[in-house]
């Protein structure tokens, strides 16, 4: 089987697998082996456990979507990270978020900054008058 997991940010995994076991809160958990029966599911919170041999890998994924058909599993998430293992990978996900987030107060800061300085100087051109 064939497993793509993509986000917003580019392709994060592409490779063949034995078979995924998929967990999300609001779905439980179930596997997809080989042959499976064509499966959509949403993962409100959740990850996606990826096997080949003795090999296991987890994409960890919040708000996403497992298709599978045809022995290509595609998993599309708005934020999603692989690693070794669950906590692993949810580890570096936090951590991600938490830097995207103290970028974001850093470019609202430097945007009110700006707008401040914009008004400063309307008002001292006499724009409008």
């Amino acid at each position: 089987m064939k497993v793509n997991v993509v986000t917003p940010s580019g392709e994060l995994y592409n490779e063949d697998v034995d078979y995924v076991v998929v967990s999300s809160q609001m779905n439980g958990e179930f596997a997809i082996l080989k042959d499976h029966i064509p499966i959509i599911s949403s993962i409100d919170k959740g990850y996606v456990k990826m096997v080949r041999g003795e090999q296991e890998l987890f994409t960890v994924i919040i708000n996403g979507v497992v298709e599978h058909n045809n022995n290509i599993v595609n998993v599309s998430a708005q934020e999603a990270h692989v690693g070794m293992s669950k906590e692993s990978a949810m580890d570096h996900l936090n951590t991600v978020r938490e830097e995207r987030l103290e970028e974001n107060r850093k470019r609202n800061f430097d945007f009110a900054k700006a707008e401040r300085e914009l008004k400063k100087n309307i008002k001292k051109a006499k724009a409008g008058k």
